[in-house]
């Protein structure tokens, strides 16, 4: 397949990019093991964090984990790879905590950030973001015995397992608040490190309900042997967006690449490989948020 690269970056020969990813694998929901990679800054290297996981449980499967424990794979991996080849540079990913991205970021320790990051306006005053997926939060249950849940206001008088640092978390801590203002029973919201240690609280019956991106969450629940099932339906659909740091002049040149990708149908063809197709945009943006 014939590729356009593009061989210089905001006035940079890049020689290496640099990819962090979300600590995920092993048992995150979205971001628990993850893969980083360190720059050389000396000589404009890039790197792009994602998040990996062990377990067949795991956080971030299918956007990455780890597999046997040792090579990265996973539909941000495989994109990442994929724009290094289209800038002419390599990739080198390193594992590092979901909430420890963008602040690896903004601080020059990363120089991408693929964690399967909802692109918000809040972090948007830390970081900027080119818009690669989308996805919604779908919630996961016991089969035999879970509660049903169609939204969020279902989540009063249950218990919740989440990942420290993802939307999720913060979704189900301001349910809690909606819920007692309303005179109902809160939400008791158990924060974990990462997606792996929710499913554990999950499948051995200590927290009700997991919260997840909706990728991430049907294949939880598609590994789980029948442990697991889907309740009610996906909530705040979003877009995913690659974290890069301000003033970085990285933005543009990445969101050139990606067109490329999508031009010559290896965008669709990494996200066909991996079963989330239905995510597939065709209008990437700067800094997409809805909300």
């Amino acid at each position: 397949m014939h590729r356009q690269k593009i061989s210089s970056v905001a006035g940079l020969a890049f020689l290496a990019l640099v990819v962090a990813l979300a600590a995920g694998c092993g048992g995150s929901s979205k971001k628990a093991s993850s893969t980083t990679t360190t720059a050389a800054t000396t000589t404009g290297a890039t790197t792009i964090t994602t998040p990996a996981a062990d377990s067949k449980i795991a956080a971030e499967v299918p956007t990455k984990f780890k597999s046997n424990g040792k090579s990265i794979e996973g539909m941000d991996p495989d994109l990442g790879k994929a724009l290094g080849a289209v800038m002419g540079v390599k990739v080198k990913f390193v594992n590092t905590s979901f909430d420890g991205i963008i602040p690896g970021l903004a601080a020059g320790k990363f120089d991408l950030g693929m964690a399967s990051f909802t692109d918000t306006k809040e972090r948007q005053k830390t970081v900027d973001f080119v818009t690669y997926f989308q996805a919604g939060t779908s919630f996961y249950v016991k089969a035999a015995g879970g509660p049903t849940i169609n939204s969020l206001a279902d989540l009063c008088g249950h218990s919740v397992g989440v990942e420290r640092g993802t939307t999720q978390a913060d979704d189900s801590t301001k349910q809690n608040g909606k819920c007692k203002s309303a005179g109902k029973s809160g939400v008791k919201v158990s924060v974990y490190p990462d997606q792996n240690a929710a499913n554990l609280a999950i499948s051995s019956g200590r927290r009700q309900v997991g919260m997840a991106d909706s990728p991430v969450a049907a294949y939880i629940v598609k590994q789980s042997n029948g442990q697991f099932k889907l309740t009610g339906k996906s909530y705040n659909t979003a877009p995913y967006g690659i974290a890069i740091p301000k003033g970085s002049g990285l933005t543009k040149p990445f969101l050139d690449a990606l067109k490329v990708l999508m031009s010559d149908g290896t965008y669709k063809a990494i996200l066909t490989k991996w079963g989330v197709q239905d995510g597939a945009i065709t209008n990437p943006k700067i800094n997409g948020a809805i909300s």
